[in-house]
């Protein structure tokens, strides 16, 4: 089932006149808890852990969280809700005000960089070292910086000023994903040296929303790029979340 929102948060700081819903308001929790693969460390720590996401029925920006749960193999709450919901039971609860947010064991964690960087550490997905960090936090900021852009498009309600930004973030597009296609290609198929790091599962994450936004894959004549984005969604674990994930408009 298609469940509509007037708009989608591509924004991490909840912008809730993006997610105002005339439908009657849901709140939907998808338990992801696969028999999964894992060494018996990692299996403990999970076992003693209740983990839960937090976030709107749309993709936006916990979708690479979502990515990276699954790759790291970890079982979760999916909580999803709609506007209604956020208002009334959700937002009073949460840090910030905003969301996404991780829960774990009762506890919650919001900034969702923070998040990821949280659990790239964790699982390994982070540089074996300070210089190979700092690579992979380039990476993300000039992510974010269009991510940004296109956000501020989306969030608009000046009709008259929306199309003059539209326009100014489809000039703009072209020059990052040519950056970020050449990073690819120097890296052997990666975004930093070689091999898979949180930068690669966030791009995958973040550029299905991008895209939709615009209207336009904003990938398209890109081929290291749409091949590394087809790499991490093939991942067993990734692979199925997609496959078994709420339809949304977005």
């Amino acid at each position: 089932m298609i469940r509509r929102v007037s708009r989608c948060m591509i924004t991490a700081n909840s912008s809730l006149r993006s997610l105002r819903n005339s439908h009657e308001s849901m709140c939907t929790t998808f338990v992801h808890s696969r028999a999964l693969k894992m060494s018996s460390t990692k299996a403990a720590a999970t076992a003693e852990s209740n983990w839960k996401l937090y976030y709107f029925n749309v993709t936006g920006v916990a979708e690479p969280l979502r990515y990276l749960l699954h790759y790291c193999k970890l079982p979760y709450q999916d909580v999803r809700f709609e506007y209604e919901d956020w208002i009334n039971v959700y937002k009073k609860v949460m840090p910030m005000e905003q969301v996404p947010v991780l829960e774990i064991n009762g506890v919650k964690f919001h900034q969702h960089l923070s998040i990821c960087r949280y659990l790239a550490k964790k699982y390994n997905l982070y540089g074996d070292d300070d210089l190979e960090a700092m690579r992979i936090d380039a990476a993300l900021d000039d992510i974010n910086d269009i991510r940004t852009e296109i956000g501020k498009y989306y969030n608009e309600v000046d009709d008259n000023v929306k199309p003059v930004l539209k326009d100014r973030v489809l000039a703009k597009i072209p020059f990052y994903v040519d950056k970020f296609e050449n990073q690819v290609a120097r890296n052997g198929g990666h975004f930093v040296n070689g091999k898979l790091t949180l930068v690669d599962i966030y791009y995958a994450g973040i550029v299905e929303i991008m895209s939709n936004i615009v209207g336009e894959n904003i990938n398209e004549g890109k081929p290291c790029l749409t091949k590394l984005i087809s790499k991490i969604r093939a991942f067993e674990d990734i692979k199925v979340y997609l496959e078994t994930r709420p339809t949304t408009v977005l």
